[in-house]
């Protein structure tokens, strides 16, 4: 009799531990800035909340947090296959709005890459990204020598950290470059998350007069 109440107690403790780990993942979800992230691991937490619900034989929680799961599951289908509409709008050396943009994200930007505080003005290329036409992200570049172009800056908005507006760049976009004689694009960084990101554009590591470097060829 005592080894079935443990049981039935363990149970319980199991249980309560499965209830505190859905609110958790819950929580942590609506930290996301990325809106796909968001509904990832909302979606992850809600499946939780819902065996949850059903092992404490309470219906209402198990109901409404299955609802949540199938809400998550159609905006995640709706991510998935609705088409973005991007373009690229270049901008002059002393653009007010550039220069706006890059101030707003100035903090989010150099927990990535370093900014320089002249990098708009010193630019070969200043490309903004809409995405819907909403401003998503900023591309500077400046020519080092006659193939080679420096990336100085290239940033997307939380939101709109996807991979998505760097694809556009980098996957559709290229001919901006080439047709002007430029055979690289070249940029360094020391951040790990940049490098990921940079790997996952197509650059290489390398290093460029004897510094590490990521290298794409055009």
């Amino acid at each position: 009799y005592i080894v079935i109440l443990k049981g039935v107690k363990y149970m319980d403790n199991i249980i309560e531990w499965i209830g505190y780990l859905a609110s958790f993942i819950v929580l942590v979800s609506l930290l996301m800035s990325s809106i796909k992230k968001l509904r990832f691991i909302n979606l992850a937490g809600s499946l939780i909340f819902a065996v949850y619900g059903f092992l404490i034989g309470s219906y209402p929680v198990m109901i409404m947090n299955a609802g949540i799961v199938m809400i998550n599951l159609y905006y995640l289908k709706q991510i998935y296959t609705s088409k973005d509409f991007f373009k690229l709008i270049e901008l002059s050396s002393n653009d007010s709005y550039a220069e706006a943009f890059i101030d707003f994200n100035k903090q989010n930007i150099r927990e990535y890459m370093p900014l320089k505080d002249d990098a708009l003005k010193e630019s070969t290329y200043r490309l903004l990204i809409a995405r819907n036409m909403v401003p998503a992200g900023l591309f500077l570049a400046k020519k080092l020598d006659e193939n080679v172009l420096q990336v100085t800056l290239d940033y997307a908005t939380p939101q709109y950290q996807d991979f998505q507006t760097g694809a556009f760049i980098y996957e559709q976009n290229l001919d901006h470059f080439k047709k002007d004689g430029f055979k690289f694009l070249v940029t360094f960084t020391d951040d790990l998350k940049h490098e990921k990101y940079l790997l996952k554009m197509g650059f290489e590591a390398s290093t460029y007069h004897n510094k590490k470097a990521f290298i794409k060829t055009l």
